[in-house]
């Protein structure tokens, strides 16, 4: 079994970068004919609004991919965590992991155990945490009763 819970990005980074490059050869087209015109300030103030918006796209691009991989294979429970470049990853027995809201229903859900934990749930609107904490309490409970190796059942 396995979750993937990943943002909901509009754009691909590649698509945004395309349109970036779009919006920079029309902003450097019109700026260079003012420039041709005499206001030679309206260089200057393309180049820093264009640097300005390739700052925030570069940003935005970088957590674009951001995800949470939660799998259960093969006797073990494996969570992880990608932001930006970080990837913090934890792997569980499933006879000694807990599932647990961190503060509440609609707070972060902690998987813990074996002196490991993690948060997940990033990327689940609040109101659908408890779902997806009962969807993993389940699926453990599972795994602690069918032997390594086993397919697993229909019921989830």
């Amino acid at each position: 079994m396995e979750w993937l819970l990943k943002r909901n990005c509009s754009m691909a980074p590649q698509q945004l970068f395309s349109i970036f490059g779009a919006l920079c050869v029309l902003s450097l087209t019109i700026a260079a004919y003012f420039w041709w015109q005499g206001a030679t300030v309206i260089m200057a103030f393309a180049w820093l609004e264009l640097a300005a918006v390739g700052t925030a796209l570069l940003v935005y691009s970088r957590h674009a991919a951001d995800q949470e991989n939660i799998a259960l294979r093969k006797g073990r429970l494996t969570v992880a965590h990608t932001s930006g470049n970080t990837v913090e990853t934890a792997e569980f027995a499933p006879e000694w992991v807990s599932v647990e809201p961190v503060t509440g229903d609609e707070s972060l859900i902690e998987v813990f155990g074996q002196g490991r934990r993690i948060e997940v749930g990033r990327f689940v609107r609040p109101e659908l945490r408890r779902q997806l904490a009962n969807e993993l309490r389940h699926a453990v409970r599972l795994a602690r009763l069918r032997p390594q190796g086993a397919l697993p059942s229909a019921e989830l």
